[in-house]
C-alpha cells in the first residue's frame, strides 16, 4: 500500500553498486529505512542529490510494518533549502545534527511534536544569518525535551542557592552529588546560561573556540548519561575543528 508523508533526510549508506539504504525521519512512521536506486544518468544525479542531510521531502512510499527496509515510489523537495547545502558553515552542522538525530532518535512510530520541531529548526537554520555557530548548541539542548531529560535548572532549593548541577538528575543541587557526573562553579553556571539562548537570541551569545568546545563536550557527557547505547557522530570531530579557532 501506498502512502504519502514528510521526511527530513538523515544518512544514506550505499549497499553496492546499484542500492543504497536512506535513513528518513517521517511525519507518518518516524524513523523509517528507504531503498533507493541512484543509477548512474544525470537524472538519478539529481534524484541522489536530493537525499542530502536534512533534506525536506515529500515523498510517496510503499510502508509495510513487517518490514525492516522500505521503498521509495516518488520524491520530490517539500522545502527548498537555501543555504544549509551551500554555506559550508551550516554544511558541518546538517551533517552533524543530521547523524545525531539519526543516532538518538529510534523510534519507528509517528511523534508528530518531535517531527514539527527538528523540521521547524531546519527551517530556522536555513534563513539564520547571526549566531550560527551557537545553532547546534540550542538545537541539543530543545531535544532533549522531546527524549524526556530537559534540564530542571531552578536555582533555589528551599531557602539555598544549588551551586552543582547534577548531571544524571539533571537537576541543580545545594550538596556535592555522590558521583562524579556533575557541573560547578563556572562550568554549571554556563550550563545554565546555556538554557536562556533559542534561535532568536542565540548571536548575543559569545565563546571562545575552547569554550564552545568544552561546552558541547559537557553537552554530549549529558546525552550519553541519559540514553543507552549513545553513540557519537562521526561528524563531531569536524564540527570540533571547525569552532576551535
Amino acid at each position: 500500500m501506498l502512502h504519502k508523508t514528510t521526511g527530513i533526510v538523515l544518512h544514506s549508506t550505499r549497499y553496492n553498486d546499484k542500492t543504497s539504504f536512506v535513513h528518513i525521519f517521517t511525519k507518518e512512521f518516524g524513523n523509517a529505512t528507504y531503498a533507493i536506486t541512484p543509477g548512474s544518468s544525470k537524472k538519478s544525479g539529481r534524484k541522489a542529490a536530493l537525499f542530502q542531510p536534512l533534506s525536506i521531502l515529500e515523498l510517496e512510499v510503499e510502508h509495510k510494518s513487517n518490514r525492516e527496509i522500505h521503498r521509495i515510489k516518488e520524491s520530490k523537495i517539500a522545502y527548498p533549502l537555501k543555504s544549509i547545502h551551500s554555506n559550508p558553515i551550516k554544511i558541518s552542522i546538517s551533517f552533524f545534527l543530521a547523524e545525531f538525530i539519526h543516532h538518538t532518535i529510534r523510534e519507528k512510530s509517528p511523534n508528530e511534536p518531535l517531527f514539527e520541531f527538528i523540521l521547524q529548526s531546519i527551517q530556522l537554520m536555513d534563513i539564520a544569518t547571526k549566531g550560527i555557530a551557537n545553532f547546534h548548541l540550542v538545537f541539543l539542548l530543545k531535544l532533549t525535551r522531546f527524549l524526556g531529560f530537559y534540564p530542571n535548572l531552578e536555582r533555589k532549593t528551599g531557602n539555598h542557592t544549588a551551586f552543582y548541577f547534577d548531571m544524571p538528575n539533571g537537576t541543580l543541587a545545594t550538596s556535592l552529588p555522590p558521583h562524579k557526573h556533575y557541573l560547578q562553579g563556572k562550568s554549571a553556571e554556563v550550563f545554565i546560561l546555556l538554557m536562556r539562548m533559542n534561535y532568536q537570541n542565540m548571536h548575543a551569545f559569545s565563546f571562545s573556540g575552547k569554550e564552545r568546545s568544552d561546552i558541547i563536550q559537557k553537552v554530549i557527557e549529558y546525552y550519553r548519561l541519559h540514553l543507552s547505547n549513545f553513540l557519537m557522530p562521526k561528524s563531531f570531530e569536524i564540527l570540533q575543528t571547525l569552532f576551535s579557532e
